[in-house]
């Protein structure tokens, strides 16, 4: 996905909200505001939107000196989803189709969220997400992906959505990798998110060796492209991973919430939607 004019006001607001979570004051958030605009005028437009926000968030970093803006965010979020897991295990395992409901619970997972909003509610979220209808190629064809594949390489997005990832796949019955960011960027999983969120206890947890949201594989480490490369199916979770991911893969499914009009003007479905897409299937909707 390349960028949008609308991509640029976005980033000069995630820099502002950055920069203020990590205690700048006035004189820093303008430099940070200079210097990312500075960016934004010499930006490569073929690039994806989290390819640039890494730059933004770079400079945040640079300036405020914070090496982690969000880490009391993440935490936060990850107690959150914590205190929720017995609930919506007990909601999965008394469901009539487990997979789906797990499925659809990560998916509502993916309202957390800092660049599209602070303040989101999960109860809410999982209540819509048990009924409201899938966009996109659908559970078939991620049921019938799943049972042929020997394991699955799971990317992940958000901490505090970790737990939703959790819980499918707790349900897959397949051996799980699941890659996390290797430094803070944003509110994105890092392994110690990970960790708090017990997803050493599901899957096997890999860095992607890259501090990029979204997996950009150029800016990712040797091991992990290696993993990439030969995995069955991908699961990849959240905006930033299908900004960056290839959508031509038939081995990776996307599972998102559409945040954001520019979104929902590439992927063909309005803000809103959820979305359980295959890569290389196209962008025509309908219920999963």
């Amino acid at each position: 996905m390349h960028c949008y004019p609308d991509c640029f006001s976005c980033m000069v607001q995630q820099a502002l909200g950055a920069s203020r979570e990590a205690g700048a004051d006035e004189p820093q958030q303008f430099e940070v505001i200079r210097r990312v605009l500075g960016m934004l005028q010499a930006a490569d437009l073929s690039l994806a939107p989290s390819e640039l926000s890494r730059t933004t968030n770079a400079i945040v970093r640079e300036v405020t000196g914070a090496a982690d803006p969000y880490a009391k965010y993440k935490e936060a979020s990850t107690r959150l989803a914590l205190e929720m897991y017995p609930r919506l295990r007990e909601l999965v395992a008394g469901s009539a189709d487990p997979l789906e409901a797990a499925l659809r619970l990560s998916i509502a997972g993916n309202i957390i969220d800092v660049v599209h909003t602070r303040h989101h509610d999960l109860e809410a979220a999982v209540e819509r997400a048990l009924t409201h209808p899938l966009s996109g190629s659908g559970m078939a064809s991620f049921r019938a992906a799943l049972a042929r594949a020997g394991g699955v390489l799971y990317l992940s997005d958000n901490a505090g959505e970790t737990v939703f990832d959790r819980l499918l796949i707790e349900q897959m019955g397949k051996p799980v990798i699941y890659a996390v960011k290797g430094s803070p960027i944003l509110n994105d999983a890092t392994a110690a998110d990970a960790l708090a969120a017990g997803l050493d206890r599901a899957a096997t947890l890999v860095s992607t060796g890259s501090d990029s949201p979204g997996t950009v594989l150029r800016l990712c480490s040797e091991e992990f492209r290696r993993i990439y490369a030969s995995a069955d199916l991908v699961i990849s979770k959240g905006q930033s991973n299908y900004e960056t991911v290839s959508n031509g893969d038939g081995r990776v499914f996307f599972l998102l919430q559409v945040k954001c009009t520019v979104l929902g003007r590439d992927i063909g479905w309005p803000a809103g939607s959820m979305v359980v897409l295959q890569g290389g299937i196209g962008q025509a909707s309908g219920a999963g």
